[in-house]
């Protein structure tokens, strides 16, 4: 239920992401969702990758800091309103995000939002008794 999430710290300098995503490619690591937040100094770049662990690996071995945490990834109809039915469950337990970051499947006229509540075992609870379609990694990373 849970997705495998990396965290990178990114000096805020010119071509410091585009090194990161370099190594990833090189390593045949294909990227499913990523989402970035910066400061003036640095910045975090999220990513949900198929192989989680080898990649950190690669991006320390290229001295990049890397986390790996977890995020819960939810299936919503993508259609006004399709979030707000996510984050209204959510609410209803007065569960707390973090943050999130969504992208769309355009096969199916779906969308996937990746969640990080402050507790997410509490979140992934929420989420089904909710009625939530709560995804597995192997469909994240297109296994």
């Amino acid at each position: 239920m849970k997705v495998k999430q990396l965290s990178i710290f990114l000096e805020n300098r010119k071509g410091r992401m585009k090194n990161a995503l370099d190594v990833l490619e090189t390593g045949g690591i294909n990227i499913r969702a990523l989402s970035i937040a910066d400061t003036s100094d640095f910045g975090i770049l999220r990513l949900i990758v198929p192989e989680p662990d080898r990649a950190k690996k690669l991006l320390e071995e290229h001295n990049f800091i890397v986390k790996v945490g977890e995020v819960i990834a939810v299936r919503m109809p993508d259609h006004p309103g399709g979030l707000g039915e996510i984050l209204g469950i959510l609410d209803g337990q007065n569960i707390n995000l973090d943050y999130l970051y969504a992208f769309a499947e355009q096969k199916n006229e779906m969308a996937i939002v990746l969640l990080h509540p402050e507790n997410i075992d509490s979140g992934i609870k929420a989420l089904e008794d909710g009625g939530a379609e709560i995804i597995t990694s192997n469909e994240i990373y297109g296994l």
